[in-house]
C-alpha cells in the first residue's frame, strides 16, 4: 500500500488574491490542475499526454487576469482525473475499490455510470485510468487531502465575499472539447459558450442573460445548460435566495489552444482580455451601476 503522504502536493489547492478585492465575484477552477505525482502515474496504464485531455487545461490562466483586476479565484493544482472536485465528495464507483464504500457514498448517479465520479474511472476517450482496485483508505486521503481543501478554500471565498458585498457571484470555470456535444457542431453552427446555471435554479436569471447578451454581443455563439447545465458546484453553492448565485461557464478550447498540441494558440490573449472584460461588466453591473440596481440581492435581504 501506498504511503500517508502520497500523492500529495504542497498545496492541493492556491488561492489567487488581487490587491484588493473590488468586485463581488469569485472564480473557480476545479479542473485545470495539472500536477501528476509519480506514484498516481504508477498506478495507471495510461500515459500523461493522455491523462491530460481531461483538463480544463489552461482555463486558470484564462482567467487570471481578471483574477489580478480585483477578483478572487480557487484553482485546483491536482487533475481531474485523480480527483474531481465539481463532484459530490463521495460520488463513487464501487467497482474501483478494494472494500466496502462508507454507507454514505452515492453510487448510481449518472456521473458514476458513466465512469466520472469524484474518483473518476475512466479518461476522457473512456479508457480504464487504473491497472488494479484501489484501497478505502486512498479513497479517503483524496477527499482529505485534495477535496475537502478545495471546496474549504472556496467556501471561505465566498463568504468573504459576501460579508463584504452583501452578496457573491461564483463563476465556474470549464472548458470542452471542440469535438464535445457542447462544442462540437459544424463550423457554421459552432458553439464558443455554454452557460450552466442548473435549468435557472442555481443563480438569477437576470446574471445568466447578462452574460448571454454581453457574449452575443462580442460575436460569440452561446447556448444555456446543453448539455451542460452545471455540476455539483453550482448545484451546491447556487442559493440565489441566500445571495449567493453561481453560473457555470464552459468555453470551447478551440478559441485558445491546439488541443493536439495541448498548448495554447495566438487567440489566448485576446479571449483572456475578453473575459477579463466580461468578468469586470458583471461585477460593475451587480454592484448596482447599471441597468439592474437590486437584481442580485437575496429576497430576505431587509429582514
Amino acid at each position: 500500500m501506498e504511503s500517508s503522504s502520497a500523492f500529495q502536493p504542497a498545496p492541493p489547492v492556491e488561492i489567487v488574491r488581487p490587491q484588493a478585492q473590488t468586485l463581488p465575484i469569485v472564480l473557480a477552477s476545479p479542473h485545470s490542475g495539472a500536477a501528476y505525482a509519480p506514484d498516481f502515474l504508477g498506478l495507471t496504464h495510461l500515459d500523461t499526454a493522455v491523462l491530460r485531455r481531461s483538463e480544463d487545461a489552461f482555463v486558470d490562466e484564462l482567467f487570471a487576469l481578471a483574477a489580478r483586476q480585483g477578483v478572487p479565484m480557487v484553482r485546483a493544482l491536482f487533475p481531474r482525473s485523480f480527483v474531481d472536485a465539481n463532484r459530490e465528495p463521495y460520488e463513487i464507483d464501487a467497482a474501483m475499490f478494494d472494500g466496502p464504500l462508507p454507507p454514505h457514498a452515492n453510487t448510481r448517479s449518472p456521473r458514476v455510470a458513466a465512469g466520472l465520479g469524484t474518483v473518476p474511472r475512466v479518461a476522457f476517450d473512456g479508457q480504464a485510468i487504473y491497472r488494479r482496485k484501489l484501497p478505502i483508505a486512498e479513497l479517503e486521503r483524496r477527499i482529505a487531502w485534495y477535496y475537502r481543501p478545495y471546496h474549504t478554500a472556496l467556501d471561505r471565498l465566498i463568504a468573504e465575499t459576501r460579508e463584504r458585498f452583501g452578496h457573491c457571484v461564483l463563476i465556474d470555470c470549464h472548458s470542452m472539447p471542440s469535438t464535445s456535444p457542447g462544442g462540437g457542431h459544424a463550423p457554421a453552427a459552432r458553439v464558443d459558450f455554454v452557460l450552466g446555471d442548473n435549468h435557472g435554479a442555481a443563480c438569477t436569471p437576470a446574471l445568466t442573460h447578462l452574460v448571454e447578451r454581453w457574449l452575443h454581443h462580442h460575436g460569440y455563439r452561446v447556448v444555456r445548460n446543453q448539455p451542460y447545465a452545471g455540476g455539483f458546484t453550482t448545484q451546491h453553492y447556487g442559493m440565489p435566495t441566500q445571495g449567493v448565485h453561481a453560473l457555470q461557464i464552459e468555453i470551447n478550447r478551440a478559441l485558445y489552444m491546439d488541443e493536439s498540441a495541448l498548448r495554447p494558440h495566438v487567440g489566448f490573449e485576446p479571449l483572456a482580455r475578453r473575459l477579463a472584460e466580461l468578468i469586470e461588466d458583471i461585477g460593475r453591473t451587480t454592484l448596482g451601476h447599471s441597468a439592474f440596481p437590486t437584481w442580485i440581492a437575496p429576497r430576505n435581504a431587509a429582514e
